[in-house]
């Protein structure tokens, strides 16, 4: 009798500690969702995009003198694109680079982020800053 009273006590405790760490459930929190024409924000040419152009772009081959243009060497290239047609800000989704990044580019700045960016910039008027 003393032993099932220890089995009993033993299988109790064990369905209350199963209990108790069954009850966990994950939550989920979504991603906030971004309005990508939403109000822009402030981007910076020379720390925020010119570093993209220059590692994701301007590689052998590609966009460095000689080559494709516009030739986005971190020296030369706010000027490649702003003096080249390749930005229209006064509808910025017409404009060339904004076009080529979401579509046949997108493989070289496959980030979401990197382009809103540069969508940004582009509203924001292209500034050289």
């Amino acid at each position: 009798m003393k032993k099932l009273s220890i089995y009993l006590g033993l299988l109790l405790a064990g369905t209350m500690l199963l209990s108790i760490t069954g009850c966990y459930k994950d939550v989920i929190i979504p991603d906030a969702a971004v309005d990508p024409d939403g109000p822009p924000k402030a981007v910076a040419y020379k720390t925020e995009l010119a570093p993209i152009f220059n590692t994701q772009c301007a590689i052998a081959g590609c966009h460095v003198s000689g080559s494709h243009k516009p030739y986005l060497p971190t020296a030369d290239s706010y000027r490649e694109i702003t003096s080249g047609g390749f930005v229209n800000t006064l509808i910025p989704k017409q404009s060339i680079l904004y076009k080529k990044i979401n579509e046949s580019m997108k493989e070289y700045i496959p980030k979401a982020e990197e382009r809103q960016k540069v969508y940004d910039w582009i509203r924001n008027g292209a500034p050289n800053n």
